[in-house]
């Protein structure tokens, strides 16, 4: 079964949450961890994807992400790091407008 754009959007969004609540050394691990994860998605995806390309990758294993994130920072809390590195990304997507998505006029 698929996993829900509603669901991911809402983890995504309390990852970035995190985030900005985050200050100090904390916040720079985390942002050093967000940043390899958002490389990484950007290698898989490229830059053409709509956001059931990016929840896909989310609801499939995320071992690659964690990697990414612990590669970057051995102490960030990797679900706040993937979360906010998801949600930063679905902003690039060519359905997206202000948090959600529309449908897109080529499709």
């Amino acid at each position: 079964m698929p996993y829900a754009l509603d669901n991911a959007l809402y983890q995504w969004e309390e990852g970035d949450r995190r985030l900005r609540e985050s200050s100090g050394p904390e916040r720079n691990e985390l942002e050093r961890a967000v940043r390899a994860v958002y490389e990484e998605l950007r290698r898989r995806l490229g830059a053409s994807f709509v956001a059931a390309d990016l929840v896909g990758a989310y609801g499939e294993d995320l071992g690659w992400a964690e990697d990414a994130a612990r590669g970057a920072s051995p102490v960030a809390d990797l679900t706040t790091a993937i979360d906010c590195a998801f949600a930063r990304y679905a902003r690039m997507a060519a359905d997206w407008a202000g948090g959600r998505t529309h449908a897109r006029e080529d499709a």
